[in-house]
Formats: structure tokens, C-alpha cells, sequence
């Protein structure tokens, strides 16, 4: 049997709530539950035709790309210890985390089980694989494990990770990585009525209710934002995927996507669906755990799971060699001639930014993430959110540098082989706001829709040819060269991390004074 060897650790898949009796049957009677699911469509363009992708599964991809297996045998569950113990399971194991067997008719006692109960048993599941897949103990102090939520399966995971009353803290320590599909990590939020009511019990519906996140993710009582980690597990270790397509999620005929709004992908609100926490290393200021955005419904033939974005950053975040941290820092951002000169006559102004991005790596036909406005996902900044030196009394108190994107590269998953350097894109867009002038709307010579500053930005990172040696970077603009990276950026290194400088310079008004700045780490 192959070693086990990082990054390539068996991969535990939980799925996400099954809201009545016949999807809880329907669910445990899929081997998968769901992650074999591929699709043939991307969505649906303003004519109604659809527009076509095969992609396989996540399950099929993981098989084909990185020569990953499950663990049935003989119509046995290898993972529940089910099979003999001579029937070897390896260590490019896919589990299914089958917590719902417990509530079926059909394999359980029909009853509806706390989100305690589920945690718990993630914990045994994985004590169980680390025995069956480790044969001496040296194995075993090196064994890891990768868990991937969908939905609640998601708060089944940090249920787990950071309940104090479940499991033990050596089971969680072996944890490698977490990934998350659309999972509401803040609660279910309705435009109408708010949050999940907690009264709100058939079929466990109050799980997504702030108060009772609280008691099953051991959290204070009345914890505000309960998307914290709480210092339970390292946010850099957990990556979260958001969808930001309402539009294609039909359940419940539609009113789903239409009572929870349309900053969402149908179920889930994108603000609720990313961690925070303190990083484990503290000269790593992170709190928001990496995350990526994607056009992407909550589930269904256009969904996130079954998606090629959805598996790209999957793979590229657990088995990527690198990680990209894009923010960009703004100097200065000029207002048109005209208003500049209402502000030079004493005029109160005020102003707010959307910033877009779109990231993609060389060659593919699919985005890594994407924010743009259209579809409701960019990043909101008030003029004095960004210079809080100038910020008025409805601004937020601090200097907030966007961040536009984490991105995880994969040398093993290029698209073009034949190349060592690895390429991709960012897409950047500053749209022009509505200014106020004394409060008023103003209108004259604005043009909705109209940027400050629009441009593909390309990227070529170069692994260094001898040891000792650097990684480089080039990088380009479409405006001067479509699809090249021809200019050298200016590197530092501190913390074992290489930042890099891509300037962002405009002499016109409106216009903007920046610099992209580019993080890039080791895993």
C-alpha cells in the first residue's frame, strides 16, 4: 500500500441539510450523497439558452487528476469498518461522511439528531480511518486528513472543530484542511424576517439560528458574529467557496432565491459565508479566512459543488504549492474637474467605490473568483474607509486596504505543461460612484457604469533554476500588451513571504494612484 504522504490525505466529504423525510431517504440511498453529481450546464444566458461544460463530479476528477479512490468494497463501507480488515484502504481515500443514516427510516431510528451527535461522530470517523488506513504508530503521528463541507455540512465540520464537549483535541489535531461550499457560516439571513427564528424547529431548521450556532459551536451566548473559529483552528488552514448566483436556484420553485435576496447564491447571503479568526502565526496579520467568489447557484445543475471553479479552487487550496494574497493600496483617488472644483469652494463631497476583480489562470475558460458588480458580489469602500484620515462620521473608524482575492496555485494542475512558470490574471475594475455634493445627488456629466480605472493585469510567476535563488515575477497591462507579462516587479522578502509591487498610476481625473500589491507564500 502507497505511503501517505502530504498533500495528498484522505479526503472526508460532509454533506450538507436535507430538509424533510424523502430527501433524508433520498440521501442516504446515494452511496455519494451527492458528490458524484456532475453537470452539463454553466447557467443560462438573457435568451434562455444554456450555456454547456461538461464536468464530471468532484468525486470523478479527484479519481481521474490525482488518482484518488473510495472506500467501498463489495458492497461494504470500508471507512465504518465494514469490510475485512485485510481489504487495504489507502491513503488517496474518499469518505463519505454518512451522518444522516442515523435519521433515515431506512437505516436509523427516523429521528432528527442534534448537530452535537454529528459532530461527534466526524470525530470517530476519522479516529477510525487513521486506524484502518495506519498499520504502526509511527504512521499514524503523521497522519492527516482533509474535511469538505457543503452547506451545513460545513457547520457539522466546525462543530466538531470547535466544540470543546466533542471529541478530543488530539482527533482535531488531525485536521490538515477544511474547505467549505456555500455553507452559512453566519446563519441563514431572510430580507423579510432576518435570521433563522430559533423557534424554528422541524427538521432542525433552527441550525442555522445565530443563538443555537452558539450552543452546538461553543460559543459565548449571544456571540454577534458567530462565523468566528474562535482560535479553534487556524483560519489560513480554511478556505471558503461563495456563490453569487440567485438567479439559477430553484428550490421551492424560486422563492428560496427570492425571500433571501439577491446578495446570495439563492440560500445563503455572500456575507455570511466565510470564517474569521486569529491566525495561528502572528506575524501573519489574516482574519478573514482565504475565500474566492463564484457565479455560482447554492446547489442544483448550477450549482457550486458541481462546478469546474468550484473543484479548481478545491484542488488548488489542497494540494496547491503557493498562495497569492492580492490587496491593493490606494494613494489617491481624484474626483472629476468639475466636482474637484466644488470641493476647492468649500462644497461638502462624498463618495463610495465598488471595486471588481476577476482572477483566472493561464488557459483556463473558467475564473478562479469573481467579484464584479452586475452580479452583486463586488467589495463596497466609503471614500473615508480608505483614508480614514479624511473619513466623516458615517464612515468606519478604520483604514481598511482591500483585499481583492487568495488565490492558490498548483504547478501539477497546469494547463500548459510545457511551461514552469505559473500564470494567471486579475481583472481589475474601479468603478465610478455617485458623488453627493451638500448631500444632493450629482448628476451632471455622470454616466452610470463608467470606471475609474478598468484593466487585465497578467501575471507570470517564474520558479527559480538553482537553490538559493528567488521566484520571480513579471506582469503586464492589456492596454500596453494584450495576454503578456513582459515588466519585472519589485520584490521584498520578510516572514518568508516574497511581496511584490505592480504599480497602478493615472495622470487623468477621475483617476487613481495605487499599487496591487501581491503576497505570495509557500504552503
Amino acid at each position: 500500500m502507497a505511503m501517505l504522504t502530504a498533500p495528498h490525505y484522505p479526503i472526508i466529504y460532509v454533506r450538507g441539510y436535507a430538509g424533510n423525510d424523502d430527501e433524508i431517504e433520498d440521501t442516504v440511498a446515494d452511496p455519494y450523497m451527492g458528490f458524484n453529481l456532475g453537470s452539463t450546464k454553466i447557467r443560462q444566458q438573457w435568451t434562455g439558452r444554456v450555456v454547456r461544460h461538461y464536468f464530471e463530479s468532484p468525486l470523478v476528477r479527484l479519481m481521474k487528476d490525482f488518482e484518488y479512490r473510495d472506500v467501498y468494497s463489495a458492497g461494504l463501507d470500508g471507512a465504518e469498518l465494514d469490510v475485512p480488515p485485510e481489504e487495504p484502504i489507502g491513503p488517496r481515500s474518499i469518505v463519505i461522511y454518512r451522518y444522516y443514516d442515523q435519521v433515515s427510516t431506512a437505516f436509523g431510528e427516523g429521528k432528527q439528531r442534534s448537530m452535537e451527535s454529528f459532530g461527534e461522530g466526524l470525530g470517530t470517523l476519522i479516529g477510525k480511518l487513521r486506524d484502518r488506513i495506519c498499520a504502526t504508530e509511527e504512521e499514524k503521528a503523521g497522519f492527516r486528513v482533509h474535511l469538505v463541507g457543503h452547506s451545513m455540512g460545513g457547520l457539522v465540520i466546525r462543530c466538531f472543530l470547535q466544540n470543546d464537549a466533542i471529541s478530543t483535541p488530539e482527533v482535531k489535531a488531525l485536521v490538515d484542511r477544511v474547505f467549505t461550499y456555500a455553507s452559512p457560516h453566519d446563519g441563514i439571513e431572510f430580507e423579510i424576517i432576518g435570521n433563522v427564528p430559533g423557534f424554528f424547529t422541524r427538521n432542525s431548521a433552527d441550525n442555522f439560528n445565530r443563538d443555537r450556532m452558539c450552543q452546538y459551536l461553543g460559543l459565548p451566548a449571544g456571540t454577534e458574529k458567530v462565523n468566528t473559529l474562535a482560535g479553534r483552528f487556524d483560519p489560513d488552514r480554511f478556505f471558503c467557496l461563495v456563490g453569487t448566483n440567485p438567479r439559477d436556484y430553484t428550490v421551492a420553485a424560486g422563492w428560496s432565491s427570492r425571500i433571501v435576496g439577491p446578495f446570495s447564491d439563492g440560500l445563503v447571503r455572500i456575507d455570511n459565508a466565510h470564517v474569521t479568526g486569529p491566525a495561528a502565526d502572528p506575524a501573519r496579520p489574516t482574519r478573514i479566512a482565504p475565500r474566492a467568489f463564484v457565479h455560482r447557484s447554492h446547489s442544483g445543475h448550477y450549482g457550486i459543488v458541481n462546478s469546474e471553479e468550484g473543484y479548481q479552487n478545491l484542488t488548488r487550496f489542497l494540494f496547491g504549492d503557493a498562495r497569492v494574497d492580492g490587496e491593493l493600496h490606494v494613494r489617491e483617488l481624484t474626483l472629476p474637474p468639475d466636482v474637484q472644483k466644488l470641493k476647492d469652494d468649500g462644497k461638502q463631497i462624498r463618495a463610495s467605490y465598488h471595486f471588481e476583480c476577476i482572477t483566472a489562470v493561464r488557459g483556463a475558460r473558467w475564473d478562479l473568483s469573481r467579484r464584479v458588480m452586475a452580479e452583486n458580489s463586488t467589495l463596497f469602500r466609503k471614500y473615508g474607509e480608505l483614508f480614514p484620515e479624511k473619513a466623516g462620521a458615517f464612515d468606519r473608524p478604520h483604514h481598511d486596504r482591500p483585499l481583492l482575492f487568495t488565490t492558490f496555485l498548483n504547478s501539477a494542475a497546469r494547463v500548459n505543461r510545457r511551461r514552469r512558470s505559473l500564470g494567471f490574471s486579475v481583472d481589475l475594475g474601479v468603478l465610478v460612484p455617485e458623488y453627493e455634493v451638500e448631500g444632493a445627488l450629482w448628476l451632471r456629466n455622470h454616466y452610470p457604469g463608467g470606471y475609474i480605472f478598468r484593466d487585465k493585469i497578467n501575471i507570470e510567476a517564474i520558479p527559480p533554476e538553482n537553490e538559493g535563488e528567488a521566484w520571480r515575477l513579471r506582469y503586464g497591462f492589456d492596454s500596453d500588451a494584450p495576454n503578456a507579462a513582459t515588466k519585472e516587479a519589485e520584490a521584498t522578502a520578510a516572514d518568508g513571504a516574497l511581496t511584490f509591487l505592480i504599480p497602478i498610476r493615472q495622470n487623468r481625473r477621475p483617476g487613481i494612484d495605487a499599487d496591487l500589491v501581491l503576497v505570495a507564500r509557500g504552503r
